[in-house]
């Protein structure tokens, strides 16, 4: 009788043909993996460059006419006084005011942390520059950009107004632009000048600031 040939075991065959396989598909999970970080890295890039873009474009631009009424972000406030920042607002809405782009000012800010308000502070200084009372509307409960923005939406409708110059810091004013509109106002933007202030937030950590901001009002997580 002739003796069959020693065969290799097809287990065996089938184990070292599937080793491969394994390392195919896990090469593969990886590549996959790392494409999507990649993806999602430049997707980010590219979202911040054109936030970036548009925060530049609305801080170079000045953009007041003739409108209803003017609306001056707060800032801090010092046991009744203005900030250096804040004053410069002020001022800026203040020589608005008197090229008659409006005829109203509307002061804008909550409690700073101590007894006094940023809308109720810019509104006594305004006053103190002449402005008559009648011309200024203090609004006192909001404590951030967000609010400030829904609440200066309220005022307008309550009092009829259907346009408004919204005066803050350059790189602030896109972010202002885009929430008002998205509360139906219509809003023009003019940029306070430059101030100099010892010890304040470099440009690149505003702009970042802005950026991140941003960001989380459109995702409704701000």
């Amino acid at each position: 009788m002739k003796r069959a040939a020693p065969t290799k075991s097809k287990t065996s065959r089938s184990g070292q043909r599937r080793r491969p396989n394994k390392r195919v598909g896990s090469r593969w999970a990886v590549r996959a993996v790392l494409f999507l970080v990649l993806f999602l890295v430049l997707g980010a890039c590219g979202w911040c460059w054109w936030v970036y873009a548009q925060i530049e474009d609305y801080a170079g631009q000045d953009q007041a006419a003739p409108s209803d009424a003017i609306g001056v972000l707060g800032a801090a406030e010092y046991d009744g006084r203005p900030s250096p920042v804040y004053r410069a607002r002020l001022d800026h809405a203040l020589a608005l005011y008197h090229r008659g782009i409006a005829p109203l000012i509307i002061t804008l800010g909550g409690a700073g942390g101590d007894a006094y308000t940023e809308g109720a502070v810019g509104e006594q200084y305004l006053k103190g520059m002449g402005v008559p009372e009648e011309a200024i509307i203090a609004e006192t409960e909001s404590r951030n950009t967000e609010e400030s923005a829904r609440r200066i939406a309220v005022i307008a409708r309550a009092n009829g107004l259907r346009r408004l110059v919204v005066v803050s810091d350059a790189t602030h004013l896109f972010r202002i632009h885009e929430i008002c509109a998205a509360d139906g106002l219509d809003v023009l933007t003019s940029p306070r000048p430059t101030v100099m202030v010892e010890g304040g937030t470099r440009e690149f950590e505003r702009i970042a600031h802005e950026i991140l901001s941003y960001t989380l009002w459109r995702m409704h997580l701000h």
